[in-house]
């Protein structure tokens, strides 16, 4: 068993960098869903496909929720889910934050929890050329 990764982000960005760390990586390890929310979803039907999710991915090891904005639709669906038990939600979703959950399957949920946050602060760097 390991843990379960659900992303929920606007339309078109979740699918876009999990394609891209899949293909970086040459493989998903962890069992992961995607939901998108489109400018013009119905947010009570994409909260319950969150949960339907939810449920699909809980094998016990609890789930990791990554959002791409906080205070979002994605975000806002995100934490009526943390209510439903061994859930973390990490806000801010990039793809240096993906690729590092994505590398390390094996860590537990909390710890897996903080790869995402040191990934995803890890990976903003100001390039500066002087």
């Amino acid at each position: 068993m390991s843990v379960g990764l659900l992303i929920i982000s606007h339309d078109g960005i979740g699918p876009a960098l999990l394609g891209t760390a899949t293909f970086m990586l040459n493989e998903c390890p962890l069992q992961t869903k995607l939901l998108a929310a489109s400018r013009d979803c119905d947010p009570d039907e994409l909260a319950t496909n969150a949960m339907e999710q939810l449920e699909l991915l809980d094998t016990g090891d609890g789930i990791l929720i990554l959002t791409d904005l906080y205070g979002s639709t994605p975000s806002n669906i995100a934490r009526h889910l943390i209510k439903q038990g061994n859930v973390r939600i990490i806000s801010g979703l990039n793809l240096s934050m993906l690729i590092r959950v994505l590398n390390y399957p094996q860590l537990d949920l909390e710890q897996l929890a903080q790869k995402a946050l040191s990934g995803g602060k890890d990976g903003i760097i100001m390039i500066d050329e002087k």
